[in-house]
């Protein structure tokens, strides 16, 4: 007589080896769940560029950079002693502080251009400075080389311009605070010569007349002008 065979049952180790088995799927299958919503390799990303991410420290203002070009008539400098100004109305930055201030805004900065003297002889160069003052809230504002500008006019004539020849311009952001006033740490000359980009090196330029004739200077900084001219005679 035959039949169908019975079916071997399995051991009770086979059961718990299935068990575990299973246990271990489903722990590998929610710590993949558990890693695509956490991401935790987002914040080892961010603690290895940190250092790099972290923006430059800002310094607080304490007087402004001056422009640097070439001189193709050095002549007398006309200088005034103590010409540098540092800024008043605010404390220094403590080493390694980046300030938190928000950009300055155009209406609350007053730019005004400065000679440093109201006439200039024959042999005496012009000299120039900008100030400026803060009358808003702390603020940060461009005040490097890249961002300044000095433009001479005798008329509706512009004999010169200090972006003309500027050499090695840079940028400086720094904390304006507020009430506080900043002047140029040094004062600009200029040779009384037409500029001209074309025209640096040339030692031939023509030469601002003199003889009791009128000049204004007008002047930039940060993207924020001047609202009025500042007049000097040369002689």
């Amino acid at each position: 007589m035959t039949g169908t065979p019975a079916r071997r049952r399995h051991s009770p180790a086979v059961y718990r080896r299935r068990r575990l088995v299973l246990i271990i799927a489903l722990l590998v299958i929610a710590g993949v769940i558990w890693l695509l919503i956490a991401q935790p390799w987002r914040g080892w990303g961010a603690e290895s560029t940190g250092d790099d991410a972290r923006p430059q420290t800002q310094n607080t203002a304490t007087s402004l950079p001056v422009p640097t070009s070439p001189q193709p008539h050095p002549t007398g400098t006309g200088a005034v002693e103590g010409a540098v100004v540092e800024g008043t109305s605010a404390p220094s930055a403590t080493p390694g502080a980046t300030p938190t201030a928000q950009p300055c805004v155009a209406g609350d900065i007053v730019v005004e251009p400065v000679t440093t003297q109201d006439s200039y002889t024959s042999d005496q160069s012009p000299q120039f400075l900008i100030s400026l003052t803060n009358n808003g809230a702390d603020c940060t504002l461009n005040v490097g080389t890249s961002a300044q500008s000095f433009t001479v006019t005798s008329g509706s004539d512009t004999w010169w311009r200090s972006t003309d020849c500027q050499s090695e311009p840079s940028d400086m952001i720094v904390l304006l605070g507020a009430g506080q006033t900043v002047t140029s740490a040094a004062p600009l000359t200029w040779d009384r010569t037409r500029s001209a980009v074309g025209t640096c090196d040339d030692p031939t330029r023509p030469r601002a007349p003199g003889g009791g004739s009128s000049y204004h200077l007008a002047v930039e900084i940060g993207g924020i002008a001047s609202t009025q001219s500042k007049q000097f005679l040369l002689y």
